[in-house]
């Protein structure tokens, strides 16, 4: 699959576009200033009681973004808190309790942290989705006006990479039936050994419907952030066992457009000298699919311009 143009900045791929272009922001430069003044740039249109979707972490995880950075970051947002959702594997999240306490043990405790799915799930709707029809999202999730994604970028062992989409697709989703669903099971017979579990493509576009219901839901009232540091080819989800990246980190980007900023984040993965280990995780699990499946959905501008602030 061809990768969009980066215009603007270090172009990746040579290649000219016609039309319109998305507007994806980028600084070097990954530090709490930085991010504020992005988020300054894309959030006319966040107001009301605004959710922060962030993935906290398994407990110690080495790789998950810098809670001083998300701090500084959640105080320039009145109304706001941390919002995550129970785990369908087994660990230190899966059940509310246990999650609590990972939060505490990682320094989640600086703003109010909502365990959306801790009463339950609400079904959203996935218009015109590959697969899906609803997916049961954690019931907290309607009540909120807003949603900032703020993303850790990385690898992810089913995914090949873990973006935006990802953040919302599966992390909205509540622990023991969405996120059953945007896996392909059934959450009253899931499989113990996971090797079972759908992979490639179909995962991919499970994944696309469920992100789709989510940004549908909240319409021009989302926008999305991707970090691209410590870009280990595991998910945050793999905790102290997640390998150590290989790949330097690359910087911050911010969009009102979920596809134009996992295309321009894949764009510099692709252009990265060392990027060879990231890539090769996106490819052996067909992770390209979930880009390609956003255009299909019509989610968002596959071209962009990567507009760099100091």
């Amino acid at each position: 699959m061809k990768q969009a143009p980066v215009i603007g900045s270090k172009n990746v791929t040579g290649e000219r576009y016609q039309g319109s272009a998305a507007k994806v922001y980028f600084t070097k430069t990954i530090d709490a200033e930085h991010l504020i003044k992005l988020y300054k740039l894309i959030n006319e249109n966040i107001f009301g009681k605004i959710a922060i979707k962030l993935h906290t972490g398994e407990k110690h995880g080495p790789n998950i973004l810098p809670r001083d950075m998300v701090k500084e970051f959640q105080a320039q947002v009145p109304n706001s808190a941390i919002v995550e959702c129970n785990t369908l594997y087994e660990g230190d999240r899966d059940t509310t309790e246990k999650h609590r306490e990972t939060l505490k043990i990682n320094g989640w405790t600086f703003c109010p942290v909502d365990i959306m799915d801790e009463f339950g799930d609400i079904d959203f709707p996935v218009a015109n989705g590959l697969h899906l029809k609803s997916v049961a999202m954690g019931g907290h999730l309607a009540d909120y006006d807003s949603l900032i994604v703020l993303t850790h970028f990385k690898g992810h062992e089913m995914g090949g990479f873990g973006g935006s989409l990802k953040n919302i697709a599966i992390g909205c989703a509540s622990g023991k039936v969405g996120k059953a669903q945007v896996h392909g099971l059934d959450p009253n017979n899931i499989p113990d050994d996971d090797d079972l579990w759908p992979e490639g493509e179909y995962f991919m576009e499970l994944m696309t419907d469920s992100a789709k219901a989510t940004c549908d839901h909240f319409g021009k009232h989302i926008i999305f952030i991707n970090v691209m540091r410590r870009m280990s080819v595991d998910c945050d989800c793999a905790g102290v066992e997640a390998e150590e990246p290989t790949i330097a980190d690359i910087g911050i980007l911010a969009s009102t457009d979920i596809l134009a900023i996992d295309q321009a984040s894949c764009d510099l993965v692709y252009g990265a000298p060392d990027g060879k280990d990231l890539i090769e995780r996106i490819e052996t699990r067909q992770g390209l699919r979930q880009l390609s499946a956003m255009r299909e959905l019509k989610m968002g501008n596959p071209q962009y311009e990567l507009i760099e602030i100091d």
